[in-house]
């Protein structure tokens, strides 16, 4: 088995049927797919199970999240690499070709992300070369293998024994920064975060929160953040961070409130202090590693 994929889907039952067509449509690799569904209420489950008998349906009685999710499927896994995909996303055809070859032709390589474009043909930004907050540390990430930081979780390859050897993505992420997490774990075991040109993924983006009240998302993203930080930074680069982002969330909310009667019904910038409040409040009361894991 070359490869097997993986996708959790969380209400996304307009969404995963495209998805899982492209996927059996690409037969230039042996592969196998896997579904973890976290407890839609969409009917996804159901519109899988009768619409693709082949694929395998893992179904959770509850949101586990995303890390959580993709690992469930893992020990089931046959195939020499891992590709995660994201159900709001279709494959060109040879994607799984180009990836295999990539990683073959590329020992050093841990993980690979696939080249991310959106509907209209645009690329979509998917390689990172610093990790969040990297900027504030002091030689904590210092000697890591390759240039590339992270690629985006959309649509990525990885090794299969090498996953299973790090034990998946760290649970404690729920939604967001797994990602990351994830490359920097493998680039500190040695190997290099890759990028394929040639393996070309279809990506809406935004959907796995499109029916989540955006201050809960800006929340949810800011502790993801510091839960990273918690785990691989120094505890005076964590104060450094803390402090500046405050500070930032302080002066973007006074701003916004001084112009924003000027400006009339301005939805953007009415979104803009959302946001800022929402990260402001979150990382104010997030002081520790333990303030983190529980403020959800």
């Amino acid at each position: 088995m070359d490869v097997s994929v993986i996708i959790v889907s969380y209400n996304t039952c307009d969404l995963i049927g495209k998805c899982l067509l492209s996927v059996i449509d690409t037969n230039d690799v042996t592969k196998e797919i896997f579904v973890v569904d976290n407890a839609s209420t969409d009917g996804s489950a159901s519109f899988i199970q009768e619409n693709f008998p082949s694929v395998h349906l893992i179904v959770n009685p509850e949101n586990r999240g995303f890390a959580a999710a993709n690992n469930q499927a893992l020990p089931l896994c046959n195939g020499r690499y891992i590709f995660f995909l994201n159900p709001d996303t279709r494959v060109t055809p040879g994607v799984f070709k180009e990836a295999v070859l990539f990683m073959d032709k590329n020992p050093h390589v841990g993980l690979a992300g696939a080249k991310i474009i959106n509907p209209d043909g645009s690329l979509q930004e998917s390689i990172s070369y610093r990790y969040p907050g990297e900027k504030y540390t002091r030689g904590e990430l210092s000697g890591l293998k390759g240039q590339i930081a992270c690629v985006l979780g959309a649509g990525m390859i990885a090794r299969s024994d090498l996953i299973k050897n790090i034990r998946g993505f760290d649970e404690d992420f729920f939604l967001y920064g797994e990602d990351e997490d994830l490359g920097l774990r493998i680039r500190k075991s040695g190997y290099e975060i890759g990028y394929i040109e040639s393996a070309i993924v279809v990506h809406l983006g935004g959907q796995s929160e499109r029916h989540t009240a955006s201050t809960d998302v800006w929340r949810r993203k800011t502790r993801a953040e510091y839960l990273f930080y918690h785990k691989h930074y120094l505890p005076e680069s964590i104060k450094r961070i803390r402090r500046t982002h405050l500070l930032k969330a302080r002066w973007r909310i006074v701003i916004l409130k001084l112009t924003m009667p000027f400006l009339g019904n301005n939805e953007k910038a009415h979104a803009k202090l959302i946001k800022y409040q929402a990260v402001h409040n979150e990382i104010f009361r997030m002081k520790n590693l333990s303030d983190v894991k529980k403020s959800d």
